[in-house]
């Protein structure tokens, strides 16, 4: 009994020393954006820079790349943490599995390419190493982390680019697009339907309002169909509703303005169920 008393005394001693969520797993940011720093090492407008970068490249080529920062991964190693990453987040599209995570861990000095099953052939082991190493640790050891990421992330997508991948949905991407603007047509057939409706007259105002919703719905969803449906609604909407004029049209923009402002701030980034296998390379600095 003594010795386990004694046992017992010594393992508290040591849990009092060591330093609090010692052992404990770093959790996984949420998923909202391509570019996600833990460490506040980006300034605003750089990470706005890469992130707009990421988002043309995927909606071109339709592979997803994402940068995550973090503090540290410890006690896990770069490798182990950036695999429990991917697993979560799940870059790339689903079947095509192009997604790619950089992710660097700022105390420790280390970082990794993580590479999707996908994009194995091209952005190989070897590839990812000498991008790691002639292209951003240089830059990092300066202390150039914005400058390391950004040419990193540029030698990833042309490394991508260079693959034969299948075209993105451009149909899908176009009904996304449309539908963070809905608000926007919504508001518009209300206003100009009500105006045109006292200015023409009921049904021209309501052909009037129809046609000019379609072309906007078109020059925000590049789909035709989408941009017809659009303006059929707008038109039978004037046509059979009640016809809001200017001052009511306001209105409505007044309480839709909160609303609208919060849309933008759903239009967040998620992973498109792309698979990884622990392809890529890490590095130090």
């Amino acid at each position: 009994m003594n010795i386990l008393k004694l046992t017992g005394t010594l393992l508290l001693v040591l849990c009092a020393f060591l330093p609090p969520g010692a052992g404990a797993e770093v959790p996984i940011p949420a998923l909202s954006a391509h570019v996600t720093d833990e460490t506040g090492t980006l300034a605003d407008d750089q990470r706005a820079s890469l992130e707009q970068t990421l988002q043309a490249f995927e909606t071109k080529k339709g592979s997803q790349i994402s940068v995550l920062m973090v503090p540290t991964t410890a006690p896990e190693t770069i490798e182990q943490y950036s695999l429990r990453v991917v697993e979560q987040w799940k870059l790339g599209r689903k079947n095509v599995d192009d997604g790619v995570l950089l992710i660097i861990a700022k105390n420790d000095r280390t970082l990794r390419i993580e590479v999707g099953y996908g994009l194995e052939g091209a952005l190989t082991d070897a590839t990812s190493s000498r991008i790691i190493n002639e292209t951003i640790v240089p830059r990092f050891r300066q202390g150039d982390y914005y400058g390391g990421v950004a040419a990193g992330v540029d030698s990833i997508m042309r490394v991508v680019d260079g693959e034969p991948l299948p075209a993105p949905d451009q149909r899908a991407s176009g009904s996304t697009r449309f539908g963070r603007y809905l608000p926007v047509l919504f508001v518009l057939t209300l206003v100009a339907g009500g105006v045109l409706r006292v200015l023409l007259g009921r049904l021209p105002g309501a052909v009037v309002t129809g046609g000019a919703v379609a072309v906007v719905a078109w020059m925000l969803s590049g789909a035709l169909l989408i941009a017809i449906a659009a303006g059929v609604i707008a038109l039978a909407f004037t046509l059979l509703g009640s016809g809001l004029g200017a001052s009511a049209g306001a209105r409505v923009i007044g309480g839709q303005s909160g609303r609208l402002g919060g849309g933008s701030g759903r239009d967040i980034f998620r992973g498109g169920g792309g698979g990884f296998g622990g392809g890529g390379a890490s590095g130090r600095w």
